[in-house]
């Protein structure tokens, strides 16, 4: 096993009591997976030539998503279009206070077709804006390095269609049994076990492929 996987199992490790005491809410807000008329979103990556579909419900301030950013990343490269590769929200508004805020600077960004983009930025940057009071200097200094439409992009970070986008997502994850992030959806099923490496990502990814080769 070497030092990357290492320094993942820690993180989530370190993490884990902090994350699994995310508790589902029934408060109206922003977070809330309340209800709305809004529909989850579709940002997707792949074409899914192998009838493959990977699902990331991720929170951008979360150690452990950020851990596994990079495994993930890699998945998409090597599989390219065999598989489709979905992210929707899911932040941990009681422990992350700036999730949501996060989530919002990424759909914002998604308006105008720099979803994944922002999304890296995100993570890659965690540390840079994961413990500010205010991190919307910071989003809106990420959308000028993508070349967004600063008015706009401030518009729509504090835009209620943004906001019930994201919490469409919130509700999509809760409906599909996520308690923690990050937490993937794997043709449908929640993968109960996250895997630590990239080789056991992508065992789970190939007898999925196999199997559904023989339907």
């Amino acid at each position: 096993m070497n030092k990357q996987f290492i320094a993942i199992i820690l993180v989530v490790v370190v993490g884990l009591f902090g994350v699994l005491m995310f508790t589902r809410d029934d408060k109206k807000n922003e977070g809330s997976g309340a209800e709305t008329t809004a529909q989850a979103t579709n940002h997707t990556l792949g074409q899914g030539t192998k009838n493959i579909t990977l699902i990331e419900y991720g929170d951008f301030q979360c150690p452990a998503c950020k851990a596994f950013y990079p495994i993930v990343k890699q998945i998409k490269a090597d599989y390219g279009d065999e598989i489709k590769f979905q992210f929707r929200h899911y932040p941990l508004v009681q422990i992350h206070p700036n999730a949501f805020m996060s989530s919002r600077a990424a759909e914002a960004a998604g308006l105008q077709g720099k979803f994944f983009e922002m999304h890296d930025l995100l993570y890659e940057n965690q540390e840079a804006w994961a413990n500010t009071t205010d991190p919307t200097d910071t989003f809106v200094s990420f959308a000028g390095q993508i070349g967004l439409n600063a008015d706009k992009f401030r518009s729509d970070l504090t835009s209620k269609a943004v906001a019930d986008s994201i919490n469409a997502d919130t509700k999509a994850a809760q409906d599909a049994g996520a308690n923690s992030t990050p937490t993937f959806v794997l043709n449908g099923k929640k993968i109960d076990q996250n895997p630590q490496s990239i080789e056991d990502f992508k065992k789970l990814i190939d007898e999925e492929i196999a199997r559904s080769s023989n339907l």
